[in-house]
């Protein structure tokens, strides 16, 4: 049976579980660990297992949907579904391919997982797993290429960017169990594990068999620096009395940090000294650098 969505103003009892009125990518459950009332409006759930969140006087904790499923000593089989979606500007469209391998289960067409039809087709998915290694995995996708279906979809998207082949469209994996399925008994769509989000980075390999994607996670971002601002230590970034800067005052000071009479002399000398003049010697300052970057070698 799924599993009843959370519900406000409701009295709650120690062990029970809800989901999220909507769709939890993180693929989570809550269960009641502190028994009370919930609020009349929504918490913001937690991503991770075991994290908790007050609701009102009730208190919940993260659990995973499918964790005592997969424990179990003849756990249903393991179905993995896959999702590529267009990007319109890149591609021409916003289309949504759906598509699953059916190796994990006795399945001998296509799969309906929360209203949408994946269809059963051949798929190879390598190189998913995180390692300790330090760095991103960058998994393969390869898609069968049958009757041409995949060469027709590179052609349509690269008429509208020559020799995109794909690049940039959002590939999501999801994994669930054969028992949550539509159609099953114990159908539930919000019970699997959290969902992966991936970017194809490239095509690697087309033939008349098979075409073959790089992917990247979306945090790997080729030429792209944290902040994507310079790490100054000793100089503010900001422009002076604007939005980041924040200050309204009238007490005027020159690039020295002497006291002037004007707004027209006002200067701001674009360090720290300068922010305490403004916003007093303990108060909060909305220095835009970074005065401990001179401390790390």
């Amino acid at each position: 049976m799924a599993v009843a969505a959370w519900a406000a103003s409701t009295a709650f009892v120690v062990g029970d579980i809800r989901r999220a009125t909507t769709e939890q990518a993180s693929g989570l459950w809550f269960r009641c660990t502190t028994a009370g009332t919930s609020a009349s409006s929504e918490p913001s759930w937690p991503t991770d297992i075991g994290s908790t969140i007050t609701d009102n006087t009730c208190v919940w904790t993260a659990i995973s949907s499918v964790y005592e499923d997969v424990s179990a000593l003849a756990p249903s089989a393991i179905i993995e579904l896959f999702e590529v979606q267009l990007n319109s500007t890149l591609h021409g469209s916003s289309d949504v391919y759906r598509f699953h391998a059916g190796s994990n289960a006795n399945v001998t067409g296509n799969i309906v997982w929360n209203g949408n039809a994946y269809t059963r087709m051949p798929v190879k998915a390598d190189g998913f797993e995180l390692t300790s290694a330090g760095s991103l995995p960058q998994p393969t996708l390869t898609i069968a290429n049958l009757d041409g279906n995949m060469t027709t979809v590179l052609a349509l998207v690269n008429q509208t960017t020559a020799g995109n082949d794909l690049t940039g469209a959002t590939v999501k994996r999801i994994r669930t169990l054969k028992r949550y399925i539509d159609g099953e008994s114990s159908a539930d769509p919000n019970a699997k594990f959290p969902d992966e989000i991936w970017r194809i980075s490239r095509k690697a390999t087309e033939t008349r068999d098979i075409v073959t994607f790089e992917l990247s996670s979306a945090f790997d971002l080729a030429g792209q620096k944290i902040p994507k601002r310079q790490i100054v230590a000793n100089t503010c970034q900001w422009i002076y009395r604007s939005t980041e800067c924040g200050y309204t005052g009238t007490d005027y000071f020159d690039v020295n940090g002497n006291t002037v009479s004007t707004e027209a002399d006002d200067v701001c000398g674009k360090r720290i000294a300068s922010c305490k003049l403004r916003f007093g010697e303990n108060g909060e300052l909305p220095f835009g650098s970074f005065p401990g970057a001179g401390l790390i070698r």
